[in-house]
């Protein structure tokens, strides 16, 4: 399978007044095309450190990061936003739907920045929705669907732009146990038809969902054999 990331020695500080605060010590970590991989840790343990970067919404201090072959350093703002508008479909706890814009509208919007017609935005949109099963439930406002349902249309909104990583944050926190699970079982679909999923969560019985855990402690990463 083809490298499609690569994180060499990364590094990342913060100041506070004159003191530096390290939060990640010198990260190495490659994911390969189609891998379900959770990195699991504590609040404060630096994996949200970590996943703004995998997501360039932040750089490293130091360090190398590769993503398809393109080494992020090298990339100015234009090429940056791009990116993250082709290369990684971000999921978040919570849901961050835009409230009085439909199910479809939501999953519409990415694509909006991609040069796509109009109807083309629409027939993709429906299409994404009905593969996670809310077909009857496009023309519905996010405040007219269940939480699950809601995860659901952002988890549909992150994938219309076909991104080569599916990056979730927390995607459970919002939910409830059954709910959190379908829509585990939602990632398993999705991985199981060659999806990358990056999963960033602190629960132990979600990340073991993933076919390989990477665990994050005090800013240091070990690896752990999947489930």
């Amino acid at each position: 399978m083809a490298e499609i990331l690569n994180m060499q020695n990364i590094c990342k500080s913060y100041y506070l007044g004159e003191e530096e605060l390290e939060v990640l010590h010198q990260i190495n970590l490659t994911i390969h095309s189609g891998e379900f991989i959770s990195i699991l840790g504590p609040s404060g343990s630096g994996k949200s450190t970590m996943m703004n970067i995998i997501g360039c919404l932040d750089a490293p201090t130091s360090g190398k990061y590769l993503l398809s072959d393109k080494d992020i350093e090298d990339l100015d703002e234009t090429e940056m936003a791009a990116v993250r508008n082709k290369e990684i479909g971000f999921v978040f706890q919570s849901f961050q739907l835009l409230p009085r814009l439909s199910a479809l509208k939501n999953v519409e919007l990415p694509l909006i920045y991609s040069n796509i017609s109009a109807s083309e935005r629409k027939k993709r949109a429906k299409a994404i929705l009905t593969k996670v099963g809310l077909s009857d439930k496009m023309y519905n406002l996010p405040s007219q669907l269940s939480g699950g349902q809601q995860q659901r249309v952002a988890i549909a909104r992150a994938l219309v732009t076909e991104p080569t990583i599916l990056l979730a944050d927390e995607p459970t926190g919002a939910l409830d146990q059954k709910t959190g699970a379908q829509v585990m079982e939602l990632f398993e679909e999705l991985h199981n038809d060659g999806k990358t999923i990056i999963m960033i969560t602190h629960d132990h019985n979600i990340a073991s969902h993933a076919r390989r855990v990477v665990t994050i402690l005090d800013g240091n990463l070990t690896e752990q054999e999947g489930q």
